[in-house]
This record gives C-alpha cells, structure tokens and sequence, in this order.
C-alpha cells in the first residue's frame, strides 16, 4: 500500500509523499532537535561575524539572550506559527536596534516565517517581514544617530537592497513551499479516494460473485431437495439421483465460493482455479436441467477475454436462475451470437411469472447490469409482447481499459 514504508531501498517516502513539514504535525511533538541546532548555528556564526565588522558593538550577555530568545521561540513554531514569525522579528529588531554586528540573525526568522506560510498564515508572515524590514529601514537611514554604536554612519541602499532581496527571497521560498505542501495533500487525498473506491469496486465484484454462484446452485440444491422428498417413498432411485445433484451443486458451489475467499485472503496470489467462462455452458445447461428445466442453446461463443468471458457465463447463469426460481416456463433459450465487435446474448423463456416477475426483482438484474456496465455493455431485461421474459446482454470484445486510479 502507498502508506506502508517502502523496504529494500529506494527514495525516502516523503519524497513521493511530502516532507515531513507538510504533514500535520501531532500537538506533542516539539521540533527540539532542530531548534537546538538552530540556535547553536546563530549563537557560533554570530560570533564569528562580530570578529570581521569592528565597527559594530561586540556581543555581550544582552546579544547573547536575543539570539537565544530569537532561536528558541522556534520550539513552537508549529503550534504558533503566527506568534513565533513576529516574536523572532521582534528579536532580531531589537539585536540590530542595539548596534550588534549582521550575521545569521536572520536564520531565525527565516524559519519563524517559513513556517507560517507552510501552516497557511502567509499574511501573518508576510505583515512580519514587512516590520523587519521597515524597522530596519528606519534604523539604517535614520535611527542610528541615536542609537549605538557611537559615530555610526548610514548604511548603503546597495546594502539595504540586498536586505530587501533576502527577504523577498525567504517568502518566494516559503510560498513555493507551501503550494507544494497542498499539492501534496491533494495528492494523497486523491490516493486515499482512489484507494477506497476500489476497495468498493472490490467488495462489488465479489458481492455479485458470492451471489451469482450462491443464488444458482441453491436454487438447484432446492429443486432438487423438493424432488427428493417427494420420491423417497415412491421411487427411491429417482430420490437418489436428486440427492446426487444435490451433492455436486454443493460441492460446485463450495469451490467456487473458496475460490472468491482465496481471492480475499490473498489479493496478491493468482487463483488457483481458472474463472468460468462460456465454455462452460454446457455444464450450466446440465444443472438447469437436473432443476428440471429444458434449456436449448443456439450459436458458438466466440474466445473471450477473460473478464468479458467469465461476465458471459455469470450473466447466462443468473438469467437462468431467475427463470427457475420466477417463472412457471420450464423451457429456455440461450441464443449467443458476435460479430467482431460484440458479444450479443439472448436469453429467454415463455413465463409465466410466478409470485414475482420473470427475471427476478433482486440483486440479480443489478448485478448483470454492473458487470456490464464494467464493460463497457449493457443489459436489457424486461417481459416479452407475447408473454414471457428476456434477457438481452450486448458486451463488447474489444474492452478499452480504464485508466489507472493514482
């Protein structure tokens, strides 16, 4: 499955899935290890960088606490993304207000803003680097009269442009971020729903194979119990034979219906038993004449693929189902005819209906019809002008597949 870890090599799974900074992050986890890391990194770099510019104020313990309080607030920048961007603005405005040497002070906010556009506050984040920025401004052109260091000059708007390119930078970064994190989401949105549908169309496809099978043989199984006790004192050989149709109607039925569950039990595995398909009519006539009905079959079928062939048997099968168990004709017909396009199967027989109308008013018609429609065919069911009922099936050959759900 998509969601199961991929073993034995290979891109990580967030690579086909998302980072882990698109997924929704559990309100317990606290990202200590790469604020740890973060605040180790401004805490050197930053002292390093006040070596390379003596002309700004050297750290002291006050620096010290900014940087730290500016790393560390990124501890809850998934639960408070918003508070986190402007608490780490504030931080560093305060540290360049103080006259303290440039340096990756900005990481912080880098960070702080990233996340609020990845967590969708981007208005929030981009309102915090527009403080930075202005603030920053203000005290590069105007401010730093009055503020330390002593006899400092203004800064050149060649510096101040590449101030306002980095920042432009961190956002563009964070937007690209955060429409691939959506994408990602779409994504598995879209892997999830196509997962359940066909989990759906799964459970679909054996509900018509369970019935199909399960509706046949125990309408066999029923006549055929009706005969025997009505014979077993009067012609106990004629109950015999009953009772011997009975026994290999279960026994078909008991195979086949392992065959679905083997199917169930390991999706993966081929079954172990090849599908029904048309070559089996005559075994279909055989049953439907041990329920004592006469079914005469008309045409060759054609070499079917293998799901238009076994929709054939299955459709031919619960067509004469029905007409055992609704319809008071004891007499079929099974007319199969193709050209190179499709498969055409008529299937009728002269009622009348018994209790209910001659095909049936279960999940037997719908079924047909679906495993049709899957097809790309149609059924059509309905009582004859002249009395009786017919099932008209036209199937493709030809079968155009579907495209892969994602």
């Amino acid at each position: 499955m998509d969601e199961q870890r991929v073993r034995g090599g290979g891109p990580p799974q967030w690579w086909r899935h998302g980072p882990p900074w698109g997924a929704a992050v559990a309100p317990t986890r606290w990202p200590w290890r790469s604020t740890l890391l973060v605040t180790v990194f401004v805490l050197g770099g930053s002292n390093f960088a006040s070596h390379s510019q003596p002309d700004r104020v050297h750290l002291d313990f006050y620096a010290r606490v900014l940087l730290v309080v500016g790393s560390g607030l990124l501890l809850w920048r998934h639960r408070y993304p918003v508070w986190v961007a402007f608490g780490t603005v504030f931080a560093t405005v305060l540290y360049f207000g103080a006259g303290y040497p440039y340096g990756p002070v900005f990481v912080p906010v880098a960070l702080g803003c990233f996340s609020a556009v990845v967590a969708g506050r981007r208005w929030a984040a981009w309102s915090a680097l527009g403080v930075l920025w202005a603030a920053h401004l203000l005290i590069a052109h105007w401010l730093y009269r009055w503020l330390p260091p002593q006899h400092d000059h203004g800064m050149p708007w060649g510096r101040e442009l590449a101030v306002a390119t980095w920042m432009v930078a961190i956002a563009a970064i964070s937007e690209l971020a955060r429409t691939r994190r959506d994408q990602w989401t779409r994504e598995r949105a879209e892997r999830a729903q196509a997962a359940r549908r066909r989990a759906d169309e799964e459970r679909l496809r054996m509900a018509r194979e369970l019935h199909d099978v399960l509706a046949h043989s125990i309408s066999v199984i029923n006549v055929q119990a009706g005969v025997g006790l009505a014979l077993l004192d009067s012609d106990p050989e004629q109950a015999r034979t009953a009772l011997t149709t009975i026994k290999a109607a279960s026994k078909e039925a008991l195979g086949e219906v392992r065959q679905v569950l083997d199917t169930l039990r390991a999706p993966g595995d081929a079954p172990r038993a090849p599908a029904p398909g048309l070559d089996r009519l005559p075994e279909l006539v055989q049953q439907a004449a041990s329920a004592g009905l006469t079914v005469a079959v008309d045409g060759t079928p054609p070499r079917l693929p293998p799901n238009t062939d076994l929709a054939a048997f299955r459709i031919v099968q619960e067509a004469l189902t029905n007409v055992v168990r609704h319809s008071g004709s004891r007499h079929a017909r099974v007319h199969v005819e193709h050209d190179p396009r499709e498969l055409r199967l008529r299937i009728d027989d002269d009622g009348p209906a018994t209790g209910a109308d001659a095909g049936g008013s279960g999940n037997g018609l719908a079924g047909m019809r679906e495993r049709a429609a899957a097809l790309g065919g149609t059924i059509e069911a309905g009582a004859r002008p002249d009395g009786g009922f017919r099932v008209l099936a036209v199937l493709p050959l030809k079968v155009t597949p579907k495209e892969d759900d994602r």
